[in-house]
């Protein structure tokens, strides 16, 4: 197995067409289905960094920014922004395009995290991911803030732990002659 991979190598873009089931009585496109379509794209990604099967281990900041339209074009972009151990964290962007009015706006944004898993189910090391661009840096460095902030919601982290997000709040966190 590959020891690093980039960002670029898990991208993933997949389109869909909001079709009269998929929306609720204001004819727009239901939460549950944009989630359901986030959930796929992001899991493609997260797979094509880890050649692994992966399981979805969180949905979060989902942000519904516009409601998207009966006919609307849907396209959804994901890619690992950065894996620890066996984890991956995965960002969403969704755009909904108004054909005929050539129209097309940014909707929603959203992290997901996945976990490699072995054929028995259990966790399983992947790849190391790399950034190459300025927007990928940016995404990769907070990664690492946002996982703490999941274990610690989650209660799978102790709050004081958290030095990435410590140091946001104090910023002489870490600092020589602070006690740390």
């Amino acid at each position: 197995m590959t020891k690093q991979k980039t960002a670029k190598q898990s991208e993933v873009v997949m389109t869909e067409m909001v079709l009269p089931n998929d929306t609720n009585t204001l004819n727009n496109l239901m939460g549950g289905k944009l989630m359901h379509w986030m959930d796929i794209v992001a899991a493609i990604a997260a797979q094509k960094h880890s050649n692994r099967i992966v399981v979805t281990a969180s949905a979060d900041s989902i942000s519904f920014k516009h409601p998207i339209a009966l006919g609307n074009v849907v396209t959804l972009k994901a890619q690992v922004t950065r894996s620890f151990n066996s984890s991956m964290e995965v960002f969403i962007e969704v755009w909904a395009e108004d054909i005929p009015a050539n129209k097309k706006t940014q909707t929603h944004r959203a992290f997901f995290t996945f976990v490699a898993v072995d054929q028995n189910g259990r966790p399983i090391e992947v790849p190391e991911l790399v950034p190459e661009t300025e927007q990928e840096k940016e995404l990769y460095e907070g990664a690492l803030r946002r996982r703490q902030l999941r274990l610690i919601l989650g209660k799978r982290m102790d709050p004081k732990d958290a030095v990435e997000l410590r140091a946001i709040f104090e910023p002489d966190f870490g600092k020589e002659g602070n006690g740390e």
